[in-house]
This record gives structure tokens, sequence and C-alpha cells, in this order.
């Protein structure tokens, strides 16, 4: 248990030295990924606002169906796709990634290539 309570704060720890660089506008949101054991989460954050602008995950009624388990690539391109969509659909051309502190491989990679081929800018 204690390991896993180390690995979380390493986490927000690289989280917070990310932050402090990356920050969405309306012109060019920031574009943060979540993800957990079961699912993974995407939207698109103006900070200036504090506002979400679009949003997409597993669970959204979309791909609540169709995905299956939600903690897997195939999964996360999906959200990917669907986040790029609503973004384009809003005119958002182009975002800022934030990969949370995360490493930047496997479903986080996923879903941001796949936002890529959507059309975003990221």
């Amino acid at each position: 248990m204690r390991a896993m309570k180390q690995k979380i704060q390493r986490r927000v720890r690289r989280k917070k030295r990310v932050r402090k660089r990356i920050s969405g506008t309306a012109d060019r949101p920031r574009l943060t990924v979540f993800r957990s054991v079961k699912n993974i989460y995407a939207q698109l954050v103006d900070d200036h606002l504090g506002r979400t602008l679009a949003e997409a995950s597993t669970l959204s009624k979309e791909l609540r169906g169709g995905v299956g388990y939600g903690g897997n690539v195939a999964a996360a391109v999906r959200v990917g796709k669907l986040l790029g969509e609503r973004a384009l659909a809003q005119g958002i051309r182009q975002v800022a990634f934030d990969r949370n502190g995360y490493r930047y491989h496997g479903r986080v990679k996923a879903l941001a290539e796949a936002a890529r081929e959507a059309g975003l800018k990221v």
C-alpha cells in the first residue's frame, strides 16, 4: 500500500512541475489526460476562465457500449478520436498537451496520436 501511495505522490509531483509551464487559453486549450485502471478520460480546459470546453472518456454515451474494457490502447484511441471531433466542432484546432505526470507511451500516446489524426494540432 505504501509503495502505491508513493507512486501517486511522484506522479503528482511531476504533474505540478509540468503545469507550471503549460496553461490553456481560449485559443489553445490544454488537453489533459487522466487514466485509471479501468477507464481513460480526456478534456480540453481553458485555464484563464477555469472552464472545460470539451471532454471525452470511455464512459461517454457514444463509447460506453462499443468500447468494452476501457483500460486498453484501443479504448484510448476511440477517446482521442471522439475528443478531436468534439474540439473541431467547436472550432478548436490547436491544443497544449498535458500528460498529467504520466509517461508518454501506451494509452496516453495512443490518445494523443488519435487526436492528431482527428485533426488537432497537439
